[in-house]
């Protein structure tokens, strides 16, 4: 099993903690690792686009002009494609872009996630984050004290209103709570600082 240290806020080593080997120590799976966030991506889509057609544009009830004689191609009305402020041939309309993956999948996904940060040596485990009042100073505070410098994703074990609007208004850094956390979040943040709590809460709802 890998062993982390836990570190307190104050960025010294309290222990050292085993990680689950079913989600910590996992073969990362790339394939599954894409598929979940192509998934999620998508999902997010609103799929509001909307273009006008050649039924829909304003004008074109009369003929242009005359069918013959002028030397120009014919035509039948103003709203076609062709012309200025004419309809939009096969242009997006509103859908639905969002669709589904195997579970199996996306818990193979998560776990590959959490697994690279591991191996990257990007996963700092706090024996606890708890802020008396809501200060960003506080929270700028501890990731100096960890010597986190690059983006940060803090994964709490439940909603901590103080922990969560002290990060709030710091630059790349997002908190997440257990049953929120995705490969996305998970991938695009340098560091992955998560509470002790948390890390125990996610071996039992992710084994």
């Amino acid at each position: 099993m890998t062993k982390v240290n836990v570190y307190n806020m104050q960025g010294n080593v309290v222990e050292e903690l085993e990680l689950d080997a079913g989600i910590f120590e996992v073969e990362v799976n790339t394939y599954c690792m894409h598929a979940a966030l192509v998934n999620m991506l998508a999902n997010s889509r609103q799929g509001t686009h909307s273009t006008l057609v050649k039924s829909e544009v304003s004008g074109g009830g009369k003929k242009p002009r005359r069918q013959k004689g002028g030397g120009c191609a014919r035509q039948g009305s103003t709203r076609s494609a062709q012309w200025r402020h004419g309809g939009i041939v096969f242009g997006p309309k509103p859908r639905d872009y969002s669709y589904t993956i195997p579970k199996k999948v996306k818990r193979l996904a998560l776990k590959s996630s959490l697994t690279s940060k591991v191996q990257d040596g990007d996963l700092i485990v706090l024996d606890t984050l708890a802020f008396g009042e809501i200060k960003t100073k506080n929270m700028v505070e501890v990731l100096k004290n960890l010597k986190v410098d690059a983006s940060a994703l803090v994964v709490l074990p439940e909603k901590d209103e103080n922990v969560v609007k002290s990060a709030a208004n710091i630059k790349d850094v997002t908190t997440a709570y257990v049953n929120t956390i995705n490969v996305y979040d998970i991938l695009r943040h340098g560091k992955l600082v998560i509470t002790k709590d948390a890390l125990k809460k996610i071996s039992e709802v992710y084994a």
